[in-house]
């Protein structure tokens, strides 16, 4: 996955965000010289053609929530149509759809949505657009022909927790089928000792940081293995009876141990997790991968 850093700071304000903890001046930005940042794309392309790019927009900001004064989207969802071997995900909380759904994407743009249930958006998720505004967004954009992405992070341990995730997997797949899903992702929440200090600073009310926590090594605070695995069990289990192995289900920020126990296999290295991406677009959207994805290429390359 690469990232276009074209957003900067977000109008939501998500009780668990790292961007409190990361970006502190309040200050909402976007890119201006979007021309730039195609050429940039570009010549990534052109040095590796035999490669398949999922490229976001969404590491320092939210993809779509302020699309009616930028028209960012709308740019590079056009700038995107044209070009090889990459796709580009737009991921967002909100429902500011209606100026993308007309666009010819020739499906190289994947919408993709950070989904919770009701009771998480209501609680931590604050100013984001509501389970009930998201799904009707969701639909619009499946009906506008785009490919999809969810992803359930983070999913958040609390009473009837496991019943309203379900509940969320029946909401989704009632209304967009899972031939246009492109990946699903899982996760738990997780932020490091200073995020948890931010957080208690600035949402006092939120229950999030008196959580039973474990210190991983890679310094983040999360859930007991035992309580990450039974939220994925579940959750997991859930999307297979709608098919969605068919799509690529992958783990956020977990071990091999725990692939291993959820999905039953484990990525060796980042590079063999890009040529699963890749090996999944091609075989079922053709179009959009124009290589027959090499493995040992992407593990040889991974961190270029």
């Amino acid at each position: 996955v690469k990232v276009l850093k074209t957003v900067s700071n977000c109008p939501f304000d998500c009780s668990y965000c790292f961007l409190q903890n990361y970006l502190n001046d309040g200050k909402l930005s976007a890119i201006g010289d979007l021309d730039a940042v195609i050429e940039e794309v570009k010549e990534k392309l052109e040095a590796q053609p035999w490669r398949f790019f999922r490229i976001g927009t969404w590491e320092l900001g939210d993809s779509l929530a302020l699309e009616k004064m930028t028209g960012q989207a709308e740019y590079l969802i056009k700038a995107f149509r044209t070009l090889p071997n990459a796709v580009l995900e737009l991921k967002t909380k909100s429902d500011c759809v209606d100026t993308i759904l007309d666009l010819d994407h020739q499906q190289k743009t994947v919408v993709s949505w950070s989904m919770n249930t009701d009771t998480i958006i209501r609680k931590q998720e604050h100013k984001t657009a509501s389970l009930e505004d998201r799904l009707s967004a969701i639909k619009k954009v499946s009906d506008a022909g785009y490919l999809l992405g969810f992803h359930f992070d983070p999913m958040i341990d609390y009473p009837n927790a496991a019943a309203e995730y379900d509940d969320l997997v029946d909401a989704i797949f009632s209304r967009v089928p899972i031939s246009q899903v492109a990946w699903i992702s899982m996760g738990s929440l997780r932020f490091n000792p200073e995020m948890k200090h931010k957080m208690e600073e600035n949402f006092p009310a939120s229950v999030l940081t008196a959580a039973e926590m474990s210190l991983g090594p890679d310094k983040k605070l999360r859930y007991p293995k035992p309580t990450r695995l039974a939220m994925y069990d579940a959750l997991y289990k859930k999307l297979l009876t709608y098919n969605a192995h068919e799509s690529l289900i992958y783990l956020c920020m977990e071990r091999w141990d725990v692939w291993e126990h959820v999905m039953g296999y484990s990525p060796t290295s980042i590079g063999h997790l890009d040529f699963l991406f890749a090996e999944s677009m091609k075989k079922r959207y053709p179009h959009l991968v124009l290589n027959t994805p090499d493995q040992t290429l992407y593990e040889r390359y991974q961190d270029t």
